[in-house]
């Protein structure tokens, strides 16, 4: 199987936590998203810091277009690989 991961863009902490937590009751992901503070480039304020949500998906049973509109209701996005 090859190494298929997802990675969700979220705007704060807060959002990238809920939405780790619901991939589990929307999705049913056993396994626990990655979290990953996502600073921008030249900036040192946490206010400008983007948050990653990565998720394994080997068995490829994640719809891209679902997690898609999934992220978009906590301003979020997917990112392509």
């Amino acid at each position: 199987m090859s190494d298929v991961r997802h990675v969700l863009v979220l705007p704060d902490r807060d959002a990238a936590e809920e939405v780790a937590e619901a991939l589990g009751e929307r999705f049913g992901v056993r396994e626990e998203p990655r979290l990953v503070r996502d600073a921008l480039a030249g900036e040192d304020d946490a206010e400008d810091a983007q948050w990653l949500v990565v998720l394994r998906d080997e068995a490829r049973r994640l719809d891209p277009g679902e997690l898609d509109e999934f992220v978009a209701a906590w301003d979020g996005w997917r990112e392509e690989p």
